[in-house]
């Protein structure tokens, strides 16, 4: 069984990379492990660069960009990491729907370079023997392998839901008429004193202390939704963003600039009534603004940037 788990530059499958991979590599039989770990330069293929990492995730991993300059592409480690994957199951904390799919893209992206340049017209016939080489060493399926998740095991064996809390913070036992509105709402008010009780001075395990104030307490949901169901999400700064299908990630804003057709297909798609009316005053905001620019005054950097566009000269 191979354990393995993943560090990125974020956590958008399509346009994030590894930089950090490690595997633990157990035998039947055998009482020690082998363990291997890469420190991977991000890489985009498409635009050849490296790619950035994400503020986010830079806070969560400590790695940042200058880390990682002088470190392999996972185009060059991709045929020993497909033979440490070699006649394994899989195991991982939450890889399943995270770190698994992830590996399978760098995978499909370095199987999708080596075609391109055996395809190449251009490319020499030494470098494309190489490309061929590689292909055939990271004919890797991850879909065959068994995959042990333990995050599921995890949440199975020890559920996290109100009857569990409750056992956990108010005494050990369950309470009466569990999933009846009222004395699941009294359990939540009970769990919540226990908490504030329980988490009130910091110890050896955790800093962090739960203080009596709403404030406070509300900050623990996280990330700020704009919709209920997370279609649209705040950054740090304020900033709205798209959060789901191709545009995962981006601005509203920019969206609504590039493509302005999207917001209208929103309105016409399967989504909560709250959801297109948060799209809907995006749009209105969008719009306002966009009237109000083109009234006010040019400012001197946008018509220094005019003169440059159009500087007399039609060819």
């Amino acid at each position: 069984m191979l354990f393995f788990d993943i560090e990125s530059t974020g956590l958008n499958i399509v346009s994030d990379s590894i930089i950090e991979l490690s595997f633990v590599k157990v035998f039947p039989g055998r009482s020690e492990p082998e363990v291997k770990t890469w420190k991977i330069r991000p890489w985009d293929y498409e635009h050849n660069c490296q790619r950035h990492i994400n503020e986010e995730a830079s806070k969560v991993n400590g790695v940042k960009d200058e880390d990682l300059r002088n470190c392999p592409l996972f185009i060059n480690v991709a045929a020993e990491v497909a033979e440490w994957l070699n006649d394994s199951d899989l195991a991982g904390f939450n890889s399943a729907k995270f770190d698994l799919p992830m590996l399978a893209e760098e995978f499909e992206r370095v199987k999708a370079y080596c075609r391109q340049r055996m395809a190449d017209p251009r490319a020499p016939q030494a470098g494309k023997d190489e490309a061929k080489q590689l292909l055939e060493k990271v004919q890797v399926d991850l879909h065959a392998p068994l995959m042990v998740d333990v995050q599921n095991i995890y949440h199975t064996m020890e559920p996290r839901n109100l009857r569990a809390a409750y056992r956990f913070y108010c005494g050990g036992e369950d309470f009466e008429n569990a999933h009846a509105a009222e004395a699941d709402t009294l359990a939540t008010f009970q769990v919540l004193k226990a908490q504030l009780d329980r988490y009130s001075e910091p110890d050896k395990y955790r800093e962090q202390v739960l203080k009596n104030d709403v404030k406070s307490l509300a900050a623990f949901v996280g990330r700020k939704y704009v919709d209920f169901s997370g279609h649209l999400i705040y950054d740090d700064k304020g900033e709205v963003l798209i959060n789901f299908g191709k545009y995962k990630g981006r601005s509203a804003r920019e969206v609504w600039q590039s493509d302005p057709g999207y917001f209208r297909w929103v309105q016409d798609g399967s989504f909560t009534l709250d959801t297109k009316d948060q799209f809907a005053k995006l749009d209105k905001e969008f719009r306002k603004e966009a009237d109000e620019a083109r009234k006010r005054p040019a400012t001197g950097d946008e018509l220094r940037g005019l003169q440059e566009k159009f500087n007399g000269k039609l060819f």
